[in-house]
C-alpha cells in the first residue's frame, strides 16, 4: 500500500503578543496565558496547582515544607511553560500566605532563581485587584465583592464603574476552621466583630454581595447540582439567602465522599465548602446583602483591567469578545457590525439591553459556516450558551442562543439544548432577531457591498426591502422565502422596492 507523504505544516509564529500571570494564592498557584484584544483577552491556557501555602498556617505562621516543595515544582513548570509560549509580559503576584508567613521569603527567593520578579501584593491591592475584576465582566455592578482566597478576605464597595471602599480581613478559607472550632455563636461573634470595627455593618444593605475566589464558585456548582439548574455557567450565577442555608443543610447532611462524586466540584475544594459557606451565611447577616452573584473574574481580571486606559476600559467586554471570535469563525470581518445596522430599523423601540444582545447575535452570525450544515444551528445555540462570554446573565444567554439557531437555519422553533430560562416573549423577540439576520445573510452572501447598498423597513403594514437598480438581481427566490418568513413572523407583508 502507498504511503502518503504530507509536507510538515510551517509554524507560523505569534501573531498577537501573548501576556501571562501567575498567580500564588494561599490555597493554589496558577498560570494563565493571555491572548487577543486587550479589553478581554481569551484564555489560552490555563493550569492551577492546589499548593496550600496557607495550609497550617494558622497554627505555625509558615508555609509548610510539602506545600513549599509543591509550590516551587509549580512556579518551575510554569516559568518554563511561559518560556515556551513565547509570552511577551509575564506578571507574577502573591497573596495573603507568602505575604505573611515567615518563610515567604523562601518562595520569593527561588522564584527569582527562576527569572520570576513576584509582586507581594497587600491587603488593599487584592481587593482593589478583585474589585476591578468585577468590573470588568459585570460592568454595571453595584455592590459589594466580597474575594475568598486562603488566606484572606476582601470586601470592596463598587459602584457606576468605580471602586470604592475596600478592606482585608484575616479570614481566609484555610482559616476558618480553626475559628468555627470555638462554636459557631463565637464564630458568628468574631467575624461580626472585624466588619463592625472596619465600618462594614449594613454597608450591603439591598445590595447584591459579588462572589470571587474559588471556594464560593464551588458552593455554587453545588447549589447547580441540587437544584438541577440547566446552564451550568458559573458567571452571574446567583444565588438567595436562602440557597446558602438549603447548601448548608446539605453539607451537614452529605458525606464528603458523596460531594467528591459531583464531577463539577474539585474534589480538592470539597474539605473546605462547609467553612466558606458559614463565612458567607454570617457574611450576608452582617452586611445585610439581598443575595449573591458569582464572578468568574477576579484578582488576575483586575490586575489587566487596572492596566488599560480609559478608553479601552469603557469598552463593552461582550461586544468585543463577540467581534474577536466573530472575526475568527466567520468569512468576512466587518459582516456582523454591518448586519447589525442593517436590520436595526426593524426594532427601533426596544432598550439598549436588548439591542446589545441582537448586536451580539450579528457579530456571530458566520460563526456555524464552518460546521456541517445538518449542525450549524446547533453549533451557534452552542456558542452562544457555553461560550466564555462576560457581561451577559443566563437569560441573555438563551437570547443569544435563539437568535443564532433560528438565522443558521433552525427555524422558528427553539432547539432543545435552550434551557428555560427566558420568557416565551424574549424566544418570539429573538427569533425575529434571527430571521432577520437570516435575510441579510443571504441577500448578501455574506459580503459588507449588498448590505452598504440595500435597506430594510418596517412601515406597520410591510417589511420592505429597498434593493440599488444595479441590485436586483439579489433578489433571487431564496432571498424572497427568507423575505416572506421574516414578514410573516412579524404580521406584515413583504415588498421589494427598488
Amino acid at each position: 500500500m502507498a504511503t502518503l507523504l504530507f509536507r510538515k505544516p510551517k509554524v507560523e509564529s505569534v501573531a498577537e503578543p501573548r501576556t501571562a500571570i501567575i498567580d500564588i494564592g494561599s490555597n493554589s498557584i496558577r498560570l494563565v496565558v493571555y491572548q487577543g484584544p486587550a479589553r478581554l483577552p481569551a484564555i489560552l491556557f490555563n493550569e492551577k496547582v492546589m499548593a496550600g501555602l496557607g495550609r497550617g498556617f494558622a497554627a505555625t505562621g509558615a508555609i509548610d515544607a510539602e506545600a513549599l516543595k509543591t509550590a516551587q515544582a509549580a512556579l518551575g513548570r510554569f516559568a518554563a511553560v511561559a518560556r515556551e509560549m513565547e509570552v511577551a509580559q509575564l506578571r507574577t503576584v502573591a497573596t495573603a500566605a507568602v505575604r505573611d508567613a515567615t518563610n515567604g521569603h523562601v518562595l520569593i527567593d527561588n522564584a527569582r532563581s527562576l527569572g520570576l520578579e513576584v509582586e507581594l501584593l497587600s491587603g488593599e491591592q487584592e481587593a482593589l485587584g478583585a474589585g476591578l475584576g468585577v468590573l470588568s465582566a459585570i460592568p454595571l455592578a453595584d455592590g459589594i465583592v466580597g474575594d475568598l482566597g486562603g488566606g484572606s478576605l476582601e470586601l470592596v464597595r463598587i459602584a457606576k464603574g468605580q471602586v470604592e471602599d475596600r478592606a482585608s480581613f484575616p479570614l481566609g478559607v484555610l482559616r476558618i476552621a480553626a475559628l468555627r472550632a470555638k462554636g459557631l455563636r463565637l464564630f458568628d461573634r468574631r467575624v461580626g466583630t472585624m466588619i463592625d470595627e472596619a465600618g462594614w455593618t449594613g454597608k450591603g444593605t439591598g445590595l447584591p454581595l459579588y462572589l470571587v475566589g474559588g471556594s464560593w464558585r464551588s458552593l455554587a456548582r453545588l447549589d447547580m447540582h441540587i437544584t438541577g439548574y440547566p446552564l451550568p455557567v458559573i458567571h452571574q450565577y446567583e444565588m438567595s439567602p436562602a440557597a446558602i442555608t438549603r447548601i448548608g443543610r446539605t453539607l451537614s447532611h452529605v458525606a464528603k465522599g458523596k460531594l467528591r462524586e459531583i464531577s463539577a466540584l474539585s474534589s480538592a475544594r470539597v474539605p473546605t465548602l462547609g467553612d466558606a459557606n458559614a463565612l458567607l451565611g454570617v457574611l450576608l447577616r452582617h452586611l445585610q446583602s439581598r443575595t449573591t452573584i458569582v464572578s468568574a473574574f477576579g484578582l488576575r481580571e483586575g490586575l489587566l483591567f487596572g492596566a488599560l486606559t480609559a478608553e479601552q476600559r469603557a469598552q463593552d467586554p461582550l461586544i468585543v469578545a463577540a467581534r474577536d471570535e466573530g472575526r475568527r469563525l466567520g468569512r468576512f470581518a466587518e459582516h456582523g457590525d454591518l448586519l447589525d445596522r442593517w436590520i436595526s430599523p426593524l426594532f427601533a423601540g426596544e432598550p439598549p439591553e436588548l439591542a446589545r444582545l441582537r448586536h451580539t447575535a450579528c457579530l456571530l452570525a458566520d460563526v456555524g459556516w464552518r460546521a456541517n450544515p445538518e449542525f450549524r444551528a446547533e453549533r451557534g445555540v452552542e456558542i452562544a450558551l457555553h461560550g466564555n462570554w462576560v457581561a451577559i446573565d443566563a437569560r441573555g444567554r438563551v437570547l443569544l442562543a435563539q437568535a443564532l439557531f433560528t438565522s443558521l437555519g433552525g427555524g422558528t422553533d427553539s432547539s432543545p439544548l435552550i434551557p428555560p430560562l427566558a420568557s416565551p416573549s424574549d424566544i418570539k423577540r429573538a427569533t425575529a432577531w434571527g430571521l432577520a439576520m437570516r435575510l441579510g445573510q443571504r441577500l448578501s452572501g455574506g459580503l459588507a457591498g449588498p448590505l452598504q447598498r440595500s435597506r430594510l423597513d418596517d412601515d406597520g403594514a410591510a417589511i420592505a426591502v429597498t434593493l440599488a437598480q444595479d441590485d436586483s438581481a439579489l433578489y433571487s427566490e431564496a432571498v424572497e422565502r427568507r423575505h416572506k418568513g421574516l414578514a410573516n413572523a412579524l404580521g406584515r407583508q413583504a415588498v421589494v422596492r427598488g
